[in-house]
């Protein structure tokens, strides 16, 4: 299970298979490092005095809602630019357009405008960067390992909103009210972007590469299983249908693949609805404006920002834990609505707690409002282990190969797009509601567990390959002849047994 699950194939596979699945989720982390440090840096005094503004619920709304903006934009529509120019390159282009857009927000303009043109620059990059990662991890993942990989997104995002929690709370405590207060935890998201940008230099395309021509298809599928460094046996015979989907399969047959996928739009609404669960749990709100959350809860001071870094240490724990020891061994379908459902409960628990006891004053917390820090902590936990990692896999590993680029940007711009909406809203909502918020998020709670009980498919333990058989595709037919040719049948061509041997030796 989780870390410990057997991977057919040499360790050093297994090693190439972790390090790449894990360093291309870096675009997660660069989303958690944004979400993370937008409130800390609207609590600071030399933010507001630089920009000197006084309505700060509608500059918090637009601050995350126009990277938000940019973002839905972005991956809504960068599978086309995927399609032509591979997930690499589409990768590294984006982080590129994000580091323009983090560089326009911290020159010192002392306008709202450009701060908000950088938001949406960077927003366009982050979008299409995330957009594309799960899918260029689900196709180079082996099965066994692939939702623990594809779940690496949630837990580097945990470990960007960990970080940017501390440092915010760093700069509050220990930086004079001063221009560079605001500006290092901002321009320090350039890090993480040259990173990812400059560390895929080296890597390898996927396989999607095959869709050029049938040369290249050829050594990308090469380049693809050498990575995975798989035995003879299911190497060959994931190569026998990656080939089928991508290369023998006449392009009648995927034309009525898309027409089949579009007229049903079951696995996109699959996709669409999975992230728009993730975002109507309200830990996601919960993330951006934590301080604001906290302050409702236990009162003003520097003490919201020491609780939303333990917040943050908390949530990289939790999901950490799910990731290494529990992501292969629990099924997605059941782990989803039974959180749901948890969630809900937490939600509800915290207003009415809230409600019926005496409010903090002078900054000082009371014992309620402690326990309602701690159900919100809770609530947090059962989140890491079920709705923050899940959609990232799922969304990326449900649709056959040619169309993969598509289903995944519908499934992440829907994330981005109730991103938009959620943290459009969610700051006029505390100053309305209150704590009353709380029971919002637990009625959507409710809601998205039912769906999940009567529509989400279980993919646990099956391959990409192997998809088609769980929604009875008329293509699974095919696929599944493919693999069993991959196995029963002699390496019949020049160009497979080199591929077979080269994953021998290597």
């Amino acid at each position: 299970m989780g870390i410990f699950t057997k991977v057919p194939g040499t360790r050093k596979g297994k090693f190439r298979a972790y390090m790449f699945g894990f360093f291309i989720c870096t675009s997660g982390f660069l989303f958690g490092y944004d979400t993370g440090i937008v409130g800390g840096v609207l609590t600071l005094k030399s933010y507001k005095n630089d920009f000197g503004f006084k309505d700060n619920t509608t500059v918090s709304a637009v601050m995350v809602s126009s990277q938000n903006a940019g973002a839905f934009i972005a991956a809504l529509s960068v599978f086309a630019i995927s399609e032509r120019f591979g997930r690499r390159y589409t990768i590294m282009a984006a982080m590129a357009l994000f580091s323009i857009g983090v560089i326009l927000q911290v020159i010192p303009s002392h306008s709202l405008a450009c701060f908000y043109v950088g938001r949406i620059i960077s927003g366009l990059g982050l979008g299409a960067g995330t957009a594309v990662s799960p899918s260029y991890n689900a196709e180079m993942a082996p099965k066994e390992i692939r939702g623990m990989l594809g779940s690496g997104m949630q837990w580097l995002f945990a470990l960007g909103v960990m970080i940017s929690y501390w440092i915010d709370y760093g700069v509050a405590n220990g930086l004079p009210v001063s221009s560079k207060q605001w500006q290092i935890p901002v321009g320090l998201q350039l890090v993480p972007a040259a990173v990812l940008g400059l560390g895929l230099i080296g890597c390898k395309e996927s396989d999607q590469e095959c869709k050029q021509n049938s040369t290249r298809s050829e050594l990308a599928l090469q380049k693809s299983f050498a990575l995975r460094k798989a035995s003879r046996a299911v190497s060959f015979s994931n190569q026998r249908t990656v080939r089928y989907q991508c290369v023998g399969q006449p392009k009648v047959e995927r034309d009525a693949d898309y027409t089949t996928l579009y007229l049903s739009g079951y696995r996109l609404a699959l996709a669409f609805g999975i992230f728009l669960g993730q975002q109507c749990t309200g830990m996601t709100a919960l993330a951006y404006f934590a301080p604001q959350f906290f302050k409702v809860l236990v009162g003003g001071g520097n003490q919201n920002l020491l609780i939303t870094g333990l917040f943050g240490a908390e949530k990289f724990v939790m999901v950490g834990t799910y990731i290494l020891f529990f992501s292969e061994k629990w099924g997605r379908r059941p782990t989803l609505y039974i959180s749901a459902v948890l969630m809900a409960c937490c939600f509800v628990i915290v207003n009415v707690v809230n409600k019926t006891t005496v409010p903090p004053k002078n900054n000082q917390a009371t014992s309620a409002g402690i326990a309602t820090v701690a159900m919100v902590f809770l609530t947090n936990s059962i989140y890491q282990f079920s709705w923050g990692p899940l959609p990232w896999p799922y969304a990326a590993e449900i649709f056959p190969t040619r169309i993969r680029e598509v289903g995944t940007s519908v499934g992440v711009s829907t994330q981005w797009l109730f991103n938009f909406l959620f943290s459009l809203v969610t700051p006029y909502m505390i100053k309305s509601w209150g704590s009353y918020t709380f029971t919002f998020y637990a009625i959507l709670d409710l809601t998205m567990a039912t769906l999940v009980f009567l529509f989400l498919k279980e993919t646990k333990g099956v391959s990409i390959e192997e998809m088609e058989t769980i929604f009875h595709s008329k293509a699974a037919f095919d696929v599944e002849l493919a693999r069993k040719q991959g196995v029963e049948k002699e390496v019949e061509s020049p160009g497979e047994e080199i591929g077979v041997r080269e994953l021998k030796n290597e």
